[in-house]
């Protein structure tokens, strides 16, 4: 199973702690999408990252090859979040069905707390994104 990552799980030591048999495999770009910090985590003492559909707009983050029983941690770690399937493309522009996840409910806009801004921009280098 292919999962795209565009929050805290870029990071590749934070994806092997939660997801030891998980393995990155490319960068990749989601259309018609933007990046928006919501909500509160006590973990994070902040906002966590989602994504909300806008037309025009992209996401770059990374595709880990994840199995089943990463995919199941997963889906716990990512408490607040759905699993949703979407296309994302890499960088010779071929088409990926991958999964990702979706914070549920109301978005209400909010910041990042230091250690999460953090996160999100090793995550970035760690894909060469920055």
């Amino acid at each position: 199973m292919r999962y795209f990552a565009y929050g805290s799980n870029l990071s590749r030591q934070q994806m092997k702690e939660r997801c030891p048999d998980s393995r990155p495999l490319f960068p990749a770009t989601l259309p018609n999408y933007r990046l928006v910090i919501s909500g509160w985590s006590r973990k994070w003492m902040g906002g966590t990252a989602t994504i909300l559909r806008s037309n025009g707009d992209k996401i770059r983050g990374g595709v880990y090859e994840v199995s089943e029983a990463d995919l199941r941690k997963l889906d716990r770690y990512e408490t607040g979040y759905l699993r949703q399937n979407v296309t994302v493309y890499d960088e010779d522009s071929q088409a990926h069905e991958v999964v990702t996840y979706v914070k549920s409910g109301r978005v209400e806009v909010s910041k990042p707390s230091t250690s999460y801004g953090e996160i999100l921009r090793q995550g970035y280098r760690d894909w060469g994104i920055l």
